[in-house]
Formats: C-alpha cells, sequence, structure tokens
C-alpha cells in the first residue's frame, strides 16, 4: 500500500526523515573510513564495538541514574533484534511472558513464534495498571514481563514514576525478568523525564533496551541493552550464532555521534519537529474526527492511539487507503486476542509534515463522517 505515492501515511512508524543529522554522519563516516578504515572492515566482538558500549554506558546509561559496567553493555543489530535474542536466551515454550495490552505487534509476534503463553496486562492512562500486574503474576507466576514504559507504541502512554518502582519490585518479589524496552523515551517534546524502570532494580531482574533508531536514524540498525553480566553473556552466544556481530561502521557512528555531545541538541531539534507534527495531529482530531473519539494524548514518541466506539477499523482502513489514500494502522494486531481493539487504531505523527497530517486528518474525518452515518 504505501509504495502508492499518493496516499499520505500515518500508519508508519519512522522518524522524520527531515531530523537525520545528515551532515554529522557524513562528515563522522568520513573521518572513520579515513582514520580507521581497518578496524570499520574487520570482525568485531560480538558484544559492540567498544567505544559504542563505553559512550552509551557513560551517556545514556549512567545518565539515567543506572549503576552499570561496561561487562553490563551489548549491542544488537537494532533493538529488534535485541527483543529476539533476549527472548531467545530466556523464553521455552510454555512459559508465560506478560505483555501490555495492546503492545508492540512485533514482540506478540516472536513470543507466538516461541510458542510462549502470552497473558495482557491492562492499562490505563498511566501505563500499566498495578494491581492487575500483581493479580496476574500470583495467578500465572510469569518467566518475564515485557514493556515499554515511555510513550509506548501503540498507545503512547507513559507509566508513572510510582508504578515504575512497583515494577521493579514485582521483579525482585517475585523473581520475574523484566524486559524494559525504551526506544522512545529521549524522544520528548514536553515535559519532564521519569527515571528507567532499571533504576529502581535491586534484584538486577530488570534488562533496559534502547535503540539508536529513533535517536539517530533506522537505517543504521544498532541497539544496545544493559543488564547483569551472565545475562549478557548468554546474549552474547546467542548472538554469535545469529550474526557474529553488529556491522562495525553503523556503531561507529553512533559512538563518535554519541561521545562527541552531538546528540543533545540533535535530539532538542528532534522534539521541535514532533510537537510541531503532534500538535496538527491533535488539531486535526478535534476538528474533523466524531466529537465521540477517544485517543492519547502524550509527551513524546510517534504514536496517538484512538477509539471509535463500535466502528469497525479494519474496514475503516481499507477503505481510508483505497478511496481517501490515509493510512493507519488498526488496532487489533497489537492485542494478545486479535479479537479485541477492533475499535481502535494507530495514528502516526512523525514521518508526515504538518500540513500532511492535517489534510489526512480531514480526509478521515470525511471517511468517518460518512460510514457512521
Amino acid at each position: 500500500m504505501m509504495a502508492d505515492p499518493q496516499i499520505i501515511s500515518l500508519g508508519g512508524g519512522s522518524p522524520a526523515a527531515e531530523s537525520y543529522p545528515l551532515e554529522e554522519i557524513r562528515e563522522i563516516t568520513d573521518w572513520l573510513l579515513r582514520e580507521k578504515s581497518v578496524t570499520m572492515l574487520e570482525y568485531g566482538l560480538t558484544t559492540g564495538y567498544m567505544p559504542l558500549r563505553e559512550a552509551y554506558l557513560e551517556k545514556l546509561v549512567k545518565t539515567k541514574g543506572v549503576e552499570a559496567k561496561i561487562e553490563n553493555t551489548i549491542c544488537f543489530t537494532g533493538s529488534g533484534q535485541g527483543i529476539y535474542l533476549i527472548l531467545d536466551v530466556f523464553i521455552d515454550p510454555g512459559d508465560v511472558v506478560l505483555v501490555e495490552n495492546p503492545t508492540f505487534l512485533a514482540t506478540l509476534n516472536v513470543l507466538r513464534k516461541m510458542n510462549a503463553h502470552i497473558i495482557g496486562v491492562d492499562m490505563d492512562e498511566d501505563g500499566i495498571i498495578i494491581e492487575d500486574l500483581e493479580a496476574k503474576i500470583r495467578k500465572y507466576r510469569p518467566k518475564m514481563l515485557y514493556t515499554i514504559p515511555t510513550f509506548q507504541n501503540p498507545s503512547g502512554r507513559t507509566i508513572s514514576l510510582e508504578r515504575r518502582q512497583k515494577i521493579a519490585e514485582f521483579a525482585a518479589k517475585y523473581d520475574m525478568v523484566v524486559l524494559e524496552d525504551d526506544p522512545y523515551g529521549d524522544v520528548r517534546f514536553r515535559g519532564e523525564a521519569l527515571a528507567p524502570i532499571k533504576q529502581f532494580d535491586e534484584s538486577g531482574n530488570v534488562i533496559m533496551l534502547n535503540s539508536f533508531s529513533k535517536i539517530i536514524a533506522p537505517g543504521i540498525r544498532v541497539g544496545a541493552a544493559t543488564a547483569k553480566e551472565e545475562w549478557v553473556e548468554k546474549m552474547e552466544l546467542v548472538k554469535q550464532g545469529a550474526d557474529t556481530h553488529t556491522a562495525t561502521l553503523p556503531q561507529a557512528i553512533c559512538a563518535e555521534f554519541v561521545s562527541r555531545g552531538l546528540l543533545p541538541a540533535h535530539l532538542k531539534k528532534v522534539g521541535a519537529i514532533y510537537k510541531e507534527r503532534y500538535e496538527a495531529l491533535e488539531s486535526g482530531i478535534k476538528k474533523y474526527f466524531p466529537a465521540n473519539i477517544e485517543y492519547t494524548k502524550p509527551d513524546g514518541g510517534l504514536f496517538v492511539w484512538a477509539r471509535l466506539p463500535g466502528v469497525d477499523m479494519i474496514a475503516m482502513n481499507q477503505m481510508a487507503v483505497t478511496k481517501y489514500k490515509v493510512a493507519f494502522i488498526p488496532g487489533n494486531p497489537f492485542y494478545v486476542d486479535e479479537t479485541e481493539g477492533k475499535d481502535c487504531f494507530r495514528l502516526n505523527f512523525s514521518s508526515s509534515d504538518a500540513h500532511k497530517i492535517e489534510t489526512a486528518c480531514q480526509r478521515l474525518g470525511e471517511l468517518f463522517a460518512e460510514k457512521i452515518k
């Protein structure tokens, strides 16, 4: 569908192309190939390019209040590989894994492939509902909780600080692994940053997974994680069988970008772009969508989650793409049980400019008015 150039996409999960730091990446790449060309083209460590692990530790881990050493870090070919390999380390067929309901559909698909027993945990506007989480921990004795605590995909919701502390407590109390997937936490355009769950981790049972795709550029395909040393060693073993090591040049580009201090100004630029686009989307929803629309109001990230009670959004999406030339993602694939969420949908605001977003909202408003009437 996306191959049609007439379609305005509110469906993807890509960062704004206008935010890519092209000049900085060109200069860094030239320098690396001139000064470290042999290193860039040789095999590297499975755990990752050492300067990147060091920069990640100092600039992205410790600055969030997480105590860690270099032995606690490992790099991946994108955080998507991180999810896959971490699940490969821990999950056997039949193991119970708790997830936010709804959650990232790629993780759901990996868990299904691994024949895990997936249990959804209810959410409200402050993220995971702690009472439901603890009740399901006691009932199912899960091996893992998978969570996207900040600007969650697909909902855009953020778990409150108090609930983050409770999740870390449960990890220790119930000897449960928590995979804290945080690709969006640094992509904030308003409000104050919250400490990661990993900051409150006293048992070592929390793994914090980060991505450079959303904060630098997605084509770089670099992610990194922080975990206790013996778990990093297990991740290293499975990664050896997957791809030996993440490509050195993209890792080195990320390392230089971070260590040179370029990230804070870049994130400020990204935040300004996304703020404008989010406001265009919120304005369009208010102006063109039906009055009974329900939607989240995130302070960052890439997504708004919406609901039109009783409306089949799968059918709406097909009509939107074919007749109105607008794409979005229906809600049901994000649920553990795909019979749920049929009246929900995810809207992306990062990858289209404000004018296109308003046009897309106007078109969708016309579609909704036509079909609901």
